[in-house]
């Protein structure tokens, strides 16, 4: 059965993420790796961090801009923008889109070394494949996740400052004031909880990609399935992952 045999992946997957995370600990990282990943998970993916911090701000300031302008509460547009972005749309998509860009590229390069038999290369040179190649992945993922966060809240809140600007007659000043001082101001609760939520996903993600991947069995057929699966089940985990930390965060 297709599920009792993803939740077996799911459970090795954690395994592997244990192991990872106490070579992290006890600071076996190599370092020239870890560039390598770095660049993968950060530069290589900020542009499309950007070009969808860009629409979503635009879309969520439609949304709130047209209905607070009918209210007579246009000086609430900045903050109501800042505080959805933040909490939940910021961290989310960041996670979405690192999971499309990043997480493919983990599980299908892992699988291809698992079925080509360079797993079993590296472990016949006493390395261990988890901290080779599984290492430097995780912990480029919990470095660069927050700061992919940070830059889709700022180009969505740009964004959706120059929209209310325009078609609303918002100026930046009751904007961004509004962001600071309004009655839905953000907070440093709303910042540490995006920062807290985008590590976690950013966790989930590189888990379950290298999980996948150096689970994969068979040929190349297997190493798309693999990927596929890896995509399906950290998009589920991680949405439900959002439910529980909003409930623990702000509930």
């Amino acid at each position: 059965m297709i599920f009792p045999k993803s939740l077996k992946r799911l459970l090795k997957s954690l395994v592997i993420g244990g192991q990872a995370i106490n070579y992290i600990l006890r600071g076996k990282i190599s370092r020239n790796d870890l560039s390598e990943q770095l660049m993968e998970a950060g530069p290589g993916s900020f542009l499309i961090v950007l070009i969808t911090g860009i629409a979503a701000g635009t879309v969520f300031n439609i949304q709130i801009a047209s209905e607070l302008s009918v209210l007579g509460l246009k000086d609430r547009i900045g903050g109501l923008l800042a505080v959805g972005m933040a909490r939940e749309m910021a961290p989310l998509l960041t996670a979405t889109l690192m999971t499309g860009k990043v997480a493919t590229a983990y599980a299908a390069q892992l699988g291809t070394m698992k079925v080509t038999e360079q797993i079993d290369a590296i472990t016949m040179l006493k390395t261990d494949p988890v901290q080779y190649l599984v290492v430097p992945r995780l912990l480029s993922m919990i470095i660069m996740s927050p700061i992919q966060c940070f830059l889709f809240l700022m180009v969505g809140l740009w964004s959706g400052q120059i929209f209310s600007e325009i078609f609303y007659g918002v100026e930046p000043d009751k904007f961004f004031d509004s962001i600071r001082l309004g009655s839905f101001s953000l907070t440093p609760h709303d910042l540490g909880s995006m920062v807290i939520k985008s590590i976690i996903f950013g966790l989930q993600i590189a888990i379950i990609a290298c999980g996948w991947g150096l689970t994969t069995k068979g040929g190349p057929k297997e190493v798309g399935t693999s990927t596929t699966g890896a995509v399906v089940m950290t998009l589920v985990t991680v949405s439900l992952m959002d439910v529980l930390l909003t409930k623990i965060l702000f509930g």
